[in-house]
């Protein structure tokens, strides 16, 4: 039934010789990998306006000169990441870069550092998501949290299918929001041409940093830190910006070429969307509002919603903008699903996380990965009650440092191999890896208190778990090498099993354990107390069916079985001087999962407690029993 269910959601098994047909297009790979960039226009001038709030209305005009060093950047960071793209064509991003050119450590600082990232994109993208449908549906506002964990789970169920599928299915809303914004900020530049323009009227009820109320007049004096606040929000328009690189393979060949190309395009509509909706929110006055969105605002005031009673086309443009806002956002958090488990697969490729994440699933992807992030992402939306206020100042940290460290890498990297052309891309990446640096320390200094200091510690959390892990790993093998081993002398072994009763299930067990060790098969039965008629009884059949198997009984004064068997093994190992012991249970097992539940599970706490034994072997012998 669980199969059944498993194909009905997550479909058929595909072989592995279809992964090359898995592969995506540029226009899928956009859709894709870009999501979350594009996306990010929905809030990231919003954020910005947000953290100007306190230096009042007056502090909104500096939003311009934010915006085209934001812009300036974007162009900076996206030229570095075709170099990349270009040096590393098997993809891993930072990760690679780093663990490449600037040692192990800093490798697993980028990764660290990515893979909180693409967690709280999930978390910020769903929350931004479904703050655009409460603008548009204010009574959903009481199920906000919920709204967020069903976004969560269609996702993790589409991209579950695959990558080429889970594309098909995300292209359509990336390219909805795309082309409503195009045609809303060119019809708002026809009406600015044609001198149509009029400032909205707004509530002065402004929100500002962790959702609180301020006047429009301002409590606090336009400072540095006020607008290096304001500009460190405002670059969570360039998150997203590094998936093309970590995701290279994942593009048709030539996948340098496509993946290159792609970034381009991806950064010229970020571009042309973050500095259209930055210039009309400055146009229109937008302000921070609790019951409406900042791009919410601009739609209206270009489409001509003035009042919000309006039908017909205004209402029909202005409540496209916001399902398609809604829709992009919602499946923003594509672009982590598309990465985050490549990267885990990658760093447990190099034996910092459990093997598990390295493994393909059914379709082809990394399925461990998908739903490792799901939980993660849904842990984070409850705990911060899917405000995206609340979490995107944990979100910038991490995306400038795996910026800066790629970006550093890529240097060395120039210096070391001095190829053709070297000194041009020493330049380009030197000048990437100081800009994002700068935003790095403006970021970590202005949202260390809201919230960036819990990213400093998960940082330094993650790569001490990394490092252990891949200690162990090479632990294991160490002590699992033949190098210097002799072949061990043929094993003596004595076979115990235990019983509860003589049944089919039992005598099965004992033929199987006769047949691994003749002549030296002893039977063990726990009898309780005030039980001694039963045992009586077990031993006069057992004379019947088992003679020549030795029945040895072991009395519980306490009512456990637990310990008696253990102490009953201690004294077999100390009387034998035997290499082997092993330990056979034999279990009946159900026709039906849930008549598992009208049983103890005895077996289970016995196996669980003898493996950690050395020199014993416990088996487990079934019998299965019909409907």
């Amino acid at each position: 039934m669980l199969t059944q269910l498993k194909r009905v959601l997550v479909g058929n098994p595909l072989e592995t010789a279809a992964q090359s047909h898995e592969r995506l297009d540029k226009k899928t790979a956009l859709a894709v990998f870009s999501s979350d960039a594009l996306s990010s226009v929905a809030y990231a001038t919003e954020e910005m306006l947000v953290h100007l709030v306190p230096a009042g209305i007056i502090a909104f005009s500096s939003s311009l000169w934010l915006g085209i060093g934001i812009a300036v950047l974007l162009m900076i960071v996206t030229i570095s990441y075709r170099q990349t793209i270009t040096a590393y064509p098997s993809g891993g991003g930072s990760y690679i870069v780093a663990s490449d050119n600037l040692g192990t450590l800093a490798g697993l600082i980028a990764g660290g550092a990515l893979l909180i990232d693409y967690i709280l994109t999930v978390a910020v993208s769903i929350s931004s998501g479904v703050s655009q449908l409460i603008s548009l549906v204010e009574p959903l506002r009481d199920y906000r949290i919920e709204i967020c964990v069903i976004g969560i789970v269609i996702l993790t169920l589409a991209n579950l299918r695959g990558i080429r599928e889970s594309g098909a299915i995300f292209s359509l809303p990336t390219y909805f929001f795309v082309t409503i914004i195009l045609l809303t900020l060119g019809y708002g530049f026809y009406k600015q041409f044609t001198g149509n323009i009029q400032p909205l009227v707004l509530s002065d009820n402004l929100m500002g940093p962790h959702e609180q109320s301020f006047s429009p007049f301002g409590t606090e004096a336009m400072t540095a830190f006020l607008l290096m606040g304001a500009f460190a929000s405002g670059c969570s328009a360039l998150t997203g910006v590094e998936a093309i690189s970590n995701g290279v393979p994942a593009f048709r060949k030539p996948e340098p070429h496509n993946a290159r190309v792609t970034m381009v395009w991806m950064a010229g509509l970020l571009l042309v969307m973050f500095a259209g909706i930055t210039w009309f929110a400055h146009k229109y006055g937008a302000r921070p509002q609790f019951n409406e969105t900042v791009i919410s605002q601009i739609g209206r005031g270009i489409w001509g919603r003035t009042t919000g009673s309006e039908t017909g086309f205004p209402k029909v443009m202005h409540g496209m903008l916001q399902i398609s806002t809604a829709a992009i956002l919602l499946v923003a958090a594509n672009t982590s699903y598309a990465d985050f488990p490549r990267l885990m697969s990658l760093l447990a490729r190099d034996g910092f996380l459990p093997r598990q994440f390295s493994s393909l699933g059914d379709r082809l992807v990394f399925s461990n990965g998908i739903l490792f992030l799901s939980v993660a992402a849904a842990l984070l939306v409850i705990g911060f009650d899917g405000s995206v206020t609340n979490l995107i100042p944990l979100y910038a940290v991490g995306v400038f440092l795996s910026f800066t460290l790629s970006q550093s890498g890529m240097v060395l990297r120039w210096l070391r191999l001095k190829t053709k052309g070297w000194q041009l891309n020493l330049v380009v990446n030197a000048v990437g890896a100081i800009a994002t640096g700068i935003v790095l320390i403006i970021n970590g200094t202005t949202k260390f208190k809201e919230g960036a200091w819990l990213v400093v510690i998960c940082i330094p959390i993650l790569v001490l778990i990394f490092t252990a892990i891949n200690r162990h790993y090479k632990g294991v093998a160490k002590q699992l090498s033949l190098e210097g081993f002799s072949k061990p002398v043929p094993l003596e072994n004595n076979v115990i099993v235990l019983v509860s009763s003589l049944h089919r299930g039992t005598v099965k067990a004992l033929e199987y354990a006769k047949s691994i060790a003749p002549g030296k098969v002893r039977a063990l039965y726990i009898e309780f107390e005030h039980e001694h008629e039963k045992t009586e009884r077990l031993q006069e059949r057992w004379q019947q069916w088992e003679p020549d198997v030795p029945l040895d009984i072991e009395i519980s004064k306490y009512r456990s079985l637990l310990r008696p068997v253990l102490r009953y093994v201690d004294r077999i190992e100390a009387e034998r001087n035997d290499d082997i012991l092993t330990i056979i249970l034999p279990e009946f097992i159900p026709a039906r999962i849930w008549e598992y539940a009208l049983h103890n599970q005895t077996a289970f706490f016995l196996k669980g407690a003898l493996l950690f034994r050395r020199n014993k072997i416990v088996i487990s012998v079934p019998y299965h029993l019909e409907r």
